[in-house]
């Protein structure tokens, strides 16, 4: 279940819970509107905190994980959300089509990257090495390139470095591209046993039911 979904369900179940407690305060308590406006209020947010860490804890379960584990993985990935926030911002600043739509390719696969482990946070430990370094490089030479490319004049030197920039942004868009076959790599398997498990059932379906001791050639004959 992702995260918006979680928060609407957090809504859907709070929104009616503070408007039953205003009701209550008001009417039953006789405490007036501003005061049962704000108990009410006060019942919203201690009842979402809950539900909250009621979520947590069962996406903690259901990935087996620890809390400081879950949390740390949270964190990383608002980092990353970040890092890619800075990486949209050189959207602007490129001034070739190539630029542009390697610096499009390499947001995509982070965005995707992030999505899947958001989704599932186990999935974090496939990945670690984009987290920890992979997209801080990503940035920081995004960054330099469009800072190079910005400047009025450029002479030899700078066009070296040019090129000697988009040349390693151009591996790091393949070092992305293997982070994601990582991240997807046990969905693969999952999906490979998943479909041996259903030829094989199609196998066993298609295969004719014999009676003791008969064999095919019997069969075989029987129908002449």
């Amino acid at each position: 279940m992702t995260e918006v979904m979680n928060t609407v369900i957090r809504h859907f179940i709070n929104i009616p819970i503070m408007f039953v407690s205003w009701f209550v305060f008001f009417i039953t308590f006789d405490i007036g509107y501003f005061i049962s406006s704000a108990l009410a209020l006060g019942v919203y947010f201690v009842s979402n905190f809950t539900i909250k860490k009621l979520q947590h804890r069962r996406i903690m379960k259901k990935h087996q994980l620890t809390h400081s584990e879950y949390f740390h993985i949270q964190q990383q990935l608002k980092e990353a959300k970040a890092k890619i926030r800075t990486l949209n911002s050189h959207y602007l600043k490129v001034r070739s089509f190539s630029s542009f739509k390697q610096l499009f390719d390499m947001n995509r696969l982070a965005k995707r990257i992030i999505a899947l482990v958001k989704e599932n946070p186990r999935k974090f430990y496939q990945v670690e090495k984009f987290f920890y370094a992979h997209l801080d490089s990503a940035v920081e030479l995004t960054s330099k390139y469009t800072l190079l490319v910005s400047q009025p004049t450029k002479n030899q030197d700078l066009k070296i470095a040019l090129a000697d920039t988009r040349e390693t942004l151009e591996s790091m868009n393949s070092i992305m591209e293997d982070d994601l076959k990582d991240v997807l790599a046990s969905d693969i398997e999952h999906l490979k046993m998943e479909l041996d498990f259903a030829k094989l059932s199609v196998r066993k379906k298609e295969q004719p039911l014999y009676l003791e001791g008969e064999s095919e050639n019997e069969r075989t004959t029987s129908k002449y």
